[in-house]
C-alpha cells in the first residue's frame, strides 16, 4: 500500500514537475512572441540600415510587427524577383512600383517617403563649374547643376575648361553613376537627362526614345565600370575623394543621413547640388497582403516612425519633419524644379537599349 502510495505521489510530483516546465516554457514563448507578427519583405538597398536599426524595430514592435527584408534593386523587384515570398514590395522608386501594382493587381499603394536625386561634390569642382555657367543659384538658398548646361559638355575634358587650375585632369567631364542596368538611382539619372534632351519634356513614345538615346547612352557608357549600388559611389566620394569622383549621383538621403550623424565622414570641402531639373525617387511600397497593408499603414501614419525616416535624411508625408531636419543639415526644405519619370514601360525600353551598347 505504501509502495503504490509512493509511486502514486512520484508520478503526481512528476507531472506537476512537466507541468511547470511545459507552462514556463509555454509562459517563455509567449513572451518572446509578444503577439508580435513577423512580416516578410522586399526593399531597395538604400533602406536596409533604416529597417535593421533598432530604433525602427522597436517602432514596428509597438504596432506589433517584426519586419524582415531582403533587398534588390528596384529594377530587379518588378522584374525578377519571386515577389510570391513576399507580403509586401519597397522599391524606390514608383515606376517600378506601378508596374508591381499592375501586376500583381493591388489596389492600394503607400509612399511614406521620398528622395530627390543630387550631385555630391567638392567645393573646387563647383568653383569651376560656376565658372562655366553649368552651377548656379537654384529657386532657393541652394545650388545646382544646370543639366542642359551639362549635356553641352558632354565629350569635354576637365582640362580643357577654361581656367582650370583646381582639376586639370584628362578625363570626360561625367557625373559618377550605377549600373543603369541594375540600380534604381541609375534609372532616375536616366529619367533626368532624358528629360533635358528631349526639349524639357517627359520622353513618351518610341520616336522621342530614338532622338534622345544617342546623347543620353554616352552619359553612361563614357564612364565604364560602374558598381550595382548608390552606396558604391557614395562611399568612393567619402573615402577616395575629388580624384577618384568629382561628381557623383547620390539620392539626397544619403547625404543627409551623413550629415546628421556628425561623424566626420562630411568634410569641410564637401558639397551637395540638386540637378536642375531633379526628380524624386519615391519609395512606394505595394502590399500584397493584410499584414503587409499594415505595414505601409504603419509608415505612413506612425509619428514616431516618420520621424526616423526623417532622421536618415528621407523627406517624408509630413513636411515640418523634415524642415526641422532640413534645418540642421542646411538643405532647402522644399524643391520647386522637379519633374516626374517617364513610365515604367519607356525606362525599361531605353535601359535596355543602353544595355545592348555595353
Amino acid at each position: 500500500m505504501k509502495r503504490r502510495l509512493s509511486i502514486g505521489l512520484a508520478v503526481v510530483l512528476v507531472l506537476a514537475v512537466v507541468g511547470v516546465v511545459v507552462w514556463g516554457r509555454s509562459g517563455e514563448d509567449r513572451a518572446a512572441g509578444g503577439g508580435i507578427t513577423v512580416v516578410r519583405g522586399v526593399i531597395g538597398s538604400e533602406k536596409q540600415a533604416f529597417f535593421t536599426d533598432q530604433r525602427v524595430v522597436d517602432a514596428f514592435a509597438k504596432q506589433g510587427l517584426k519586419v524582415e527584408v531582403d533587398t534588390a534593386g528596384s529594377r530587379q523587384i518588378a522584374t525578377a524577383v519571386d515577389l510570391g515570398k513576399y507580403e509586401f514590395a519597397f522599391p524606390s522608386s514608383s515606376p517600378a512600383a506601378q508596374k508591381i501594382q499592375r501586376d500583381r493587381k493591388v489596389t492600394t499603394v503607400y509612399t511614406p517617403f521620398q528622395s530627390p536625386m543630387a550631385v555630391a561634390t567638392f567645393e573646387p569642382i563647383v568653383q569651376l563649374l560656376s565658372g562655366n555657367g553649368v552651377v548656379h543659384k537654384g529657386a532657393g538658398d541652394y545650388q545646382v547643376l544646370d543639366i542642359a548646361k551639362y549635356l553641352q559638355l558632354a565629350g569635354t575634358r576637365w582640362d580643357q575648361l577654361p581656367n582650370n587650375t583646381a582639376y586639370p585632369v584628362r578625363k570626360n567631364v561625367l557625373v559618377t553613376t550605377t549600373d543603369p542596368r541594375e540600380s534604381n538611382s541609375a534609372a532616375m539619372y536616366l529619367s533626368i537627362v532624358s528629360f533635358v534632351a528631349n526639349g524639357n519634356n517627359v520622353v513618351s513614345s518610341p520616336d522621342q526614345e530614338t532622338k534622345v538615346l544617342p546623347q543620353v547612352a554616352k552619359l553612361f557608357l563614357d564612364q565604364g565600370y560602374t558598381q550595382n549600388s548608390t552606396e558604391g559611389p557614395f562611399e568612393d566620394y567619402l573615402s577616395a575623394g575629388m580624384g577618384k569622383t568629382p561628381l557623383a549621383l547620390i539620392y539626397e538621403s544619403q547625404y543627409v543621413d551623413r550629415v546628421l550623424r556628425n561623424d566626420g565622414s562630411i568634410r569641410p570641402d564637401m558639397r551637395m547640388l540638386y540637378t536642375a531639373p531633379t526628380v524624386y525617387s519615391k519609395h512606394t511600397l505595394v502590399p500584397f497582403s493584410a499584414n503587409g497593408n499594415k505595414v505601409g499603414q504603419a509608415l505612413s501614419t506612425d509619428p514616431e516612425l516618420g520621424k526616423l525616416a526623417a532622421a536618415f535624411g528621407f523627406r517624408t508625408t509630413n513636411p515640418q519633419v523634415f524642415r526641422e531636419v532640413a534645418a540642421r543639415a542646411k538643405v532647402p526644405g522644399e524643391l520647386v524644379d522637379a519633374v516626374e519619370p517617364p513610365s515604367f514601360e519607356t525606362l525599361e525600353r531605353m535601359l535596355d537599349a543602353i544595355q545592348k551598347q555595353y
